[in-house]
């Protein structure tokens, strides 16, 4: 019977880091799963269908870049927070890049790791009940598709079509474009942009932001010139 609790899966190679979460989770109010390795993983998330994935990228066996791109090819849209030791730039694009949702680095306090929990399962219930990522700040009803020169946004199909070839965004990257889509002519700040989407204001982590807008262009190739940057601002849809 489904109570309501909120279920966690712990994916962590170092024993006293997993239990040491997994108690913490659990006094919060979470019900938490655990998972050694990448493959016991898959097989949690497989079995158990959390409501919030939390992964070790250094994992025994298949890493944590395996864990999400097994995921998500799989079609598990489970929200994934990255537990990672590095600080390099690197792994953390190419974990968001693989459909990861954020990422704490390690060593980190069990405040802070509960609060981006939180803004990230907050986040996820928000897009349940369909409420558009910055309507609150639009100017009446959304649009249903938004054709920018050679960008076409479909929001409710969740296509984007640049020069008329379908592209595979992240959902983060389909939440950007439309945001900016939404607000179209207006400057939105990295801050904006992070609280808005990723749901929580922490201003330390606006790269966050950047890291997802340099794919998106690359991703709408040409098409993309329509982002632009405004120095020491944010960004804009033109």
């Amino acid at each position: 019977m489904d109570d309501g609790t909120q279920k966690i899966l712990v994916v962590e190679d170092d024993a006293n880091i997993r239990e040491l979460v997994a108690w913490n989770l659990s006094e919060e109010g979470y019900e938490c799963v655990c998972a050694a390795d990448g493959k016991e993983g898959i097989d949690a998330a497989r079995l158990e269908l959390p409501d919030l994935i939390l992964l070790d990228l250094m994992l025994p066996g298949l890493d944590g870049f395996e864990v999400v791109k097994t995921l998500r090819r799989e079609g598990l849209g489970t929200p994934i927070i990255m537990l990672t030791a590095k600080n390099e730039e690197t792994d953390k694009v190419i974990g968001l890049e693989f459909g990861a949702d954020d990422y704490i680095t390690k060593p980190f306090g069990i405040r802070e790791l509960k609060a981006r929990i939180k803004a990230v399962l907050r986040r996820y219930r928000s897009e349940d009940a369909d409420t558009p990522a910055g309507a609150e700040d639009g100017e009446g009803p959304g649009e249903s598709v938004y054709t920018i020169g050679d960008l076409v946004i479909d929001v409710p199909g969740h296509e984007v079509f640049a020069k008329g070839s379908c592209v595979v965004l992240t959902l983060k990257e389909f939440e950007l474009l439309r945001m900016l889509a939404e607000n179209r002519g207006r400057v939105l700040t990295r801050e904006q942009l992070l609280d808005s989407i990723w749901g929580y204001e922490y201003p330390g982590e606006t790269r966050t932001v950047d890291v997802h807008i340099r794919y998106l262009r690359r991703k709408l190739e040409g098409a993309g010139d329509c982002i632009m940057t405004v120095r020491g601002l944010g960004y804009k849809l033109i």
